[in-house]
């Protein structure tokens, strides 16, 4: 006789007639779910193209905090009518078919597992999961075309039966992680893009060591030996040629508008002015190339937000060939190997995750300075990883900026780096000032990694000097790809990856709200997994467990991991089917 989470694991019971769903009605807190608690609705029928799934295991992720908060002026949802058409958020999810539509039987079977790659593009429009589509924070949940036959092929992807839920549904977070340490760039100028050079006095000596490929390229202020060459090939047929007044008298509002973002803008020179107002005209994906000498000798004020959400790069070379800029520094971001790292605000969920791929990589860094300015969740990262990251012979120091001044706290940065700045530096706190500050910290050749979500129109004051001097690279990404999914859900399923032990609380279905006021509040240091399909289980720290269920709490590892021995204990103590 099969026991609860045998039949629960083979579908093997029959499915009720209603589920339990949270909805976003509006903006704030409440305006998730009614009363606080989720809505009843009738088990949800599926079409002959489409999958009933079952949802396992859901993570709360800060955008879906960022969602409550916003409701209909959020970016992906803006506009919409949620007390008609309320989102059903939940993108960080472990599922189960347990229905298949007619035209779908052969392909699919009930019992088979997936998780979601929410980032769902159909017919060129972006479909995400939890977002526009209805996500995990359900019990049961239709798939449809959008998700089986969108842009990029089938966004189920399938897992092994042996692989915990909760290890499943953080392959989603985890896959962010590992994207951001294979951001790359174009080696060279965009073929058929819009190329903007702006010379400097004194440009006679650059050479252009470039192969432009350009549809357009438009010149200013540019000496005349460069602007024969330029004129030379346009008159070849390689491009169309635009010669402009100066830049100071131009209208860059009606440069933006005729070309509508340039892919590569070269700046000769270390003009702040015309880097700072050149910036804006960037298009998604571009790169700005700063051929210089001497000092900047003040900030320059640039979108970090475009960074991160648009992967825009700032390159360039103190060299006079121009094409050195382009060459391909600290490509793709990962850690430098034996270098030195620096997380700042890694006591969160998500600089957690970063700071265990260091230490638990191959290849990572040999020194690691994690930074949070909540003690108790600095706490956390050392009980996490201190002792993982000494039996691999790793410096590892956690530091509260807020427990010493100014001058100590740059004594202990320079001191922790020899003098010679870090390697990686790693933003995981969505604070402009921290940046600012930290990027002189940077040694030669440095990257500094924006994790955080800065929305595009976020201001930083940079010294973008050391981009030409040092070689300092600056880089951002957002989300993650289907083959990132593939290869951090294999790690996971290997052992090499240990997803679960970012798990810092779990609930029932109706612990939902608590979760996402928890996140808001960062109550937790690690995630936070909601089991739909577990009724009365409020929100609960995983260390919690001794008292409220001893014997899951005695199958965690070290008292503190949550893994695949105690969520089978779970399961099997609170399912109801």
């Amino acid at each position: 006789m099969k026991d609860v989470l045998q039949a629960y694991q083979s579908v093997d019971y029959s499915l009720p007639e209603t589920i339990l769903t949270w909805h976003v009605y509006g903006a704030g807190l409440e305006n998730f779910g009614k009363d606080r608690k989720p809505v009843e609705l009738p088990m949800p029928k599926y079409g002959p193209n489409e999958l009933l799934v079952r949802i396992d295991a859901v993570g709360i992720c800060f955008s879906d905090v960022k969602v409550i908060n916003q409701g209909n002026k959020h970016p992906r949802v803006t506009g919409r009518d949620l007390i008609k058409n309320p989102v059903t958020l939940g993108h960080e999810a472990s599922v189960t078919v347990v229905g298949v539509g007619k035209n779908l039987k052969g392909k699919f079977h009930v019992g088979q597992r997936f998780i979601v790659q929410a980032d769902v593009f159909y017919k060129g429009k972006s479909m995400a999961f939890g977002y526009v589509l209805p996500g995990a924070q359900t019990q049961y949940q239709v798939i449809g075309k959008e998700i089986l036959e969108g842009d990029e092929g089938c966004y189920l992807l399938p897992v092994k039966d042996s692989t915990g839920y909760s290890e499943a549904a953080l392959t989603e977070p985890w896959a962010c992680v590992v994207a951001a340490y294979r951001i790359t760039r174009r080696p060279s100028i965009k073929p058929e893009g819009n190329l903007w050079i702006i010379g400097a006095p004194g440009d006679d000596d650059y050479t252009l060591d470039l192969d432009i490929k350009s549809k357009h390229v438009v010149a200013t202020d540019l000496d005349w030996s460069l602007l024969d060459d330029l004129e030379m090939w346009a008159g070849a047929g390689c491009f169309e040629l635009t010669i402009t007044p100066t830049f100071d008298e131009l209208d860059l509002e009606e440069l933006a508008t005729r070309y509508g973002g340039f892919d590569d803008i070269i700046v000769l020179g270390a003009d702040a002015g015309v880097i700072q107002h050149s910036a804006p005209l960037l298009a998604k994906h571009g790169i700005m190339n700063i051929v210089a000498s001497e000092p900047i000798g003040r900030p320059v004020e640039i979108d970090i937000g475009k960074i991160h959400y648009q992967f825009q790069s700032y390159v360039g070379t103190a060299s006079t060939r121009i094409g050195a800029g382009y060459e391909m520094v600290r490509v793709p971001s990962e850690l430098k190997a034996g270098g030195i790292a620096w997380y700042i605000g890694a006591g969160g969920p998500m600089g957690q995750m970063h700071v265990q791929r260091a230490v638990e990589m191959k290849n990572g860094p040999s020194k690691i300075l994690a930074t949070d300015i909540d003690t108790a969740r600095l706490n956390s990262v050392k009980d996490r990883v201190a002792a993982a990251a000494a039996a691999k012979g790793i410096e590892f120091l956690a530091v509260n900026p807020n427990d010493s001044d100014k001058v100590l706290f740059d004594k202990l940065l320079r001191d922790f780096t020899c003098g010679r700045g870090f390697d990686d530096i790693i933003v995981l706190a969505p604070v402009v000032s921290l940046i600012e500050e930290a990027i002189q910290y940077l040694a030669e050749e440095g990257l500094m990694n924006i994790f955080a979500g800065f929305p595009v129109g976020t201001i930083a004051n940079i010294d973008l000097t050391g981009v030409y001097e040092k070689k300092l690279r600056l880089v951002g990404s957002s989300g993650s790809r289907i083959r990132d999914m593939l290869d951090t859900l294999s790690e996971a399923e290997s052992g090499s990856l240990a997803t679960d032990k970012s798990v810092a609380a779990i609930g029932g279905i109706e612990a939902s709200w608590d979760g996402m006021l928890a996140t808001k509040e960062g109550r937790f240091p690690g995630k936070i997994i909601i089991y739909p399909q577990i009724r009365g289980l409020g929100l609960t720290a995983v260390t919690d467990l001794k008292d409220k269920l001893p014997n899951v709490y005695a199958k965690l590892t070290d008292g503190m991991f949550w893994n695949r021995e105690a969520e089978k204990e779970l399961l099997r103590t609170m399912l109801e089917l």
